[in-house]
């Protein structure tokens, strides 16, 4: 207990020094911090024990490394491979928490010994950022933090940030089937990070962001007390709302606007491939996705693989639509927006819209709605993702140049999804929500490209071969793409982009290289607000807004 004793003291010098001592000082500090690491695990339980006495004992939601569960529990949610390995750093402990108590004594106490906390809702995070710490720390769960309380009169719901996408979605369906909400396409990703960062879906032209309909929180701060938006301000509800998460607080749950959905919806996905003119349709599809009616959300997926002529090496566009409305309204607007893509009334499908939500999410139609509440991930892989904005149509000889780096890589490993702005997006400010890329009339947005590359064969042996081809694709965009920032997705967070040094503070110019790309001139207000909450700089990762 001695020895308990003086970690404790040290961990409270820790948390002094770390907010005021150089780098340096910091390097050295670290050294008896993880000397002690050994002698934590006995006091951290019983300080969450001593926070929670009226609720059931924490002590049960709690696994460290000695458990048989904990590997379990650390890795189901895991969602790139690339992280799961036995070198990867481990949590020392991860906590499951059961009630709103259990989120603030993780916190209270996490602070108290000095550990880093990570938050995770769904662990889709693509550099592994809710989950991974260089340092000692604790992971947050939130999978038992999970209702959906959904409200048909008033058209809102409260969610818990444990919850996926598609459990909201389920929810929503179990009350009404003419109401639904703007978020994921990924039925397993979890709603604390998705909200986070912004979150957007099939629906992102007709009413914006899933941020964009987000009317309350509550948030645990980094002192453990419990917030919602009336105690927190305005600015703190402004900066949890696409600001990225991990930064501010734990969110522990969010009251969402939900929308008005027809009862009937028509899907199409049309594939077009080199030989069918797919680069020509491709480049129109630039020219007019953003200004067809609010209605319809036409995304472009391309991949390439060999079946063309004779076994060939090929591209492939497929045109991945959702319309709010019946199939004849559709044909009209086709017929008139796109013409070139020739749809037909054959390549239509009617249904629900949470029936859209399942054929979006891949699922085999006549599929019961329950598939939305397994939150095991069928898609697990290991994958390097990255993102970027266009404000101007790629030329003909630009896609050409993307085909050909295409073949470079795997068959069937590079995927880009293009998605079309306008609509609500072109509505909002930019400096409505830290979200800041918007279609505005000026250099607005057209669309936001996400780069996947993602592979099974080989596992990590053959990841440098596969992150390299990204980066180099990643470059070759350059000249096509938005700039002065070169603007960047948080919830496709790549940390190619820049990191913060986590152990100590990191300055506004070092976080700023990444922080602009993200945020653009929203950047310096979520500083202004992480210091006036969270001065000492307690939520932090390598790419959490910093202090002042």
């Amino acid at each position: 207990m001695q020895l308990a004793t003086q970690a404790q003291e040290i961990m409270k010098m820790a948390n002094f020094t770390l907010h005021h001592l150089p780098l340096a000082c910091l390097l050295l500090l670290s050294a008896p911090l993880i000397a002690f690491a050994t002698s934590i695990p006995e006091g951290f339980l019983q300080c969450l024990s001593l926070h929670c006495e009226n609720t059931t004992p924490i002590s049960e939601f709690v696994y460290t490394p000695i458990n048989s569960s904990y590997s379990s529990v650390l890795n189901i949610t895991i969602q790139n491979l690339r992280f799961l390995t036995p070198y990867t750093p481990k949590p020392l402990f991860i906590v499951t928490p059961l009630h709103v108590c259990h989120v603030q004594a993780a916190t209270i106490c996490s602070r108290w010994y000095g550990l880093q906390i990570r938050i995770r809702s769904g662990g889709h995070d693509y550099e592994g950022l809710s989950y991974l710490s260089e340092v000692p720390f604790v992971i947050i769960d939130m999978v038992n933090l999970r209702s959906v309380a959904v409200n048909v009169e008033d058209k809102t719901a409260w969610v818990e940030s444990g919850s996926t996408v598609g459990e909201l979605y389920y929810r929503i369906a179990e009350k009404n089937r003419t109401l639904g909400f703007p978020a994921s396409v990924c039925p397993t990703v979890g709603v604390g990070g998705h909200f986070s960062g912004g979150g957007y879906g099939m629906m992102l032209r007709k009413y914006g962001l899933a941020a964009d309909n987000i009317i309350d929180a509550q948030l645990v701060d980094a002192q453990g007390q419990l917030q919602d938006r009336e105690s927190m301000g305005e600015d703190l509800f402004w900066a949890i709302r696409g600001g990225g998460g991990g930064s501010f607080g734990v969110v522990v749950s969010w009251k969402v606007k939900l929308v008005p959905v027809p009862s009937t919806v028509t899907v199409f996905s049309p594939l077009r491939t080199l030989e069918q003119n797919a680069t020509k349709l491709v480049h129109q599809w630039q020219l007019v996705a953003n200004k067809l009616p609010d209605d319809l959300f036409m995304r472009v997926i391309l991949w390439s693989d060999n079946s063309g002529p004779n076994g060939t090496r090929t591209m492939k566009a497929i045109f991945s639509t959702l319309y709010l409305g019946g199939v004849d309204a559709l044909l009209e607007v086709m017929k008139s927006g796109f013409p070139e893509l020739n749809v037909t009334r054959q390549d239509c499908i009617e249904m629900s819209w949470i029936e859209s939500v399942l054929y979006f999410a891949g699922f085999e139609r006549g599929s019961p709605l329950e598939v939305l509440l397994n939150r095991s991930s069928n898609t697990k892989s290991f994958f390097k993702d990255k993102s970027d904005y266009v404000k101007e149509p790629i030329p003909e000889s630009g896609i050409e140049g993307m085909w050909k780096r295409f073949y470079e890589e795997d068959e069937r490993v590079p995927i880009m999804i293009w998605s079309p702005y306008g609509g609500k997006m072109a509505e909002i400010s930019e400096s409505a929500i830290p979200f800041p890329h918007r279609a505005g009339v000026l250099a607005g947005v057209l669309y936001k490209i996400l780069y996947i590359t993602d592979w099974t064969n080989g596992g990590n042996e053959v990841a440098p071969k596969h992150v390299s081809w990204i980066r180099d694709f990643y470059c070759y965009m350059t000249p096509y793409v938005s700039k002065s920032p070169r603007e960047a997705y948080i919830n496709y967070r790549d940390l190619d982009i820049g990191t913060n040094n986590v152990i100590g503070n990191t300055s506004y110019e070092q976080a700023s290289v990444w922080g602009k790309k993200y945020f653009k001139n929203n950047f310096g207000s979520l500083v202004l607000v992480k210091t006036a909450v969270d001065p000492h700089n307690f939520f932090r990762h390598e790419q959490s807004i910093p202090p002042l």
